[in-house]
C-alpha cells in the first residue's frame, strides 16, 4: 500500500480550509485559541486590568487628597473630594477599557461623513 506524504496531506488540508473560508463569505474568523479575544487580551488579563485601573485611580485620588489636607490643614475635606474624583476617574477608565474591547490598540473611530442633501434644495427651484 502506498503511504501519503505528510506534506501532501497538509497541503490538501490547507486547500480544503481555504475553500471553506471562501465559501463562508461573511468574513468572520473563528476566535483564536488560548482564550484570547479580538483585542489580544485574555479574560483574566482584562479583569486584572479593569480592577487595577479602578483601584489605582481611587488610591491616587485619596492619596493626593490626604497630602493636600496635611499641607493645607483642611482635613478631611480634600481627601473626601479627591476620593470621589478618583472613583469617578476609575469608572471612566473602566468604561473606556470595556467600550474599546475588540478594537485595535490606539483605534479611534472615524468622524461621521458630512450630511449630503438628497433630491433638490431651494436653489434648484429658482432655476426653473
Amino acid at each position: 500500500m502506498g503511504e501519503r506524504d505528510p506534506l501532501e496531506s497538509l497541503r490538501h488540508l490547507e486547500k480544503g480550509l481555504d475553500r471553506a473560508r471562501r465559501n463562508r463569505g461573511d468574513g468572520a474568523q473563528a476566535p483564536p485559541r488560548g482564550g484570547f479575544g479580538p483585542g489580544g487580551q485574555s479574560a483574566l488579563g482584562l479583569a486584572f486590568r479593569i480592577s487595577l485601573e479602578l483601584v489605582v485611580a481611587v488610591v491616587v485620588g485619596a492619596g493626593i487628597g490626604w497630602a493636600l489636607d496635611r499641607w493645607l490643614g483642611t482635613a478631611p475635606w480634600g481627601m473626601i473630594v479627591l476620593f470621589f474624583l478618583g472613583v469617578a476617574a476609575g469608572m471612566v477608565n473602566v468604561y473606556r477599557a470595556i467600550a474599546g474591547m475588540g478594537m485595535a490598540i490606539g483605534y479611534r473611530g472615524r468622524d461621521p461623513p458630512p450630511a449630503q442633501s438628497v433630491g433638490f434644495d431651494e436653489d434648484d427651484e429658482d432655476e426653473k
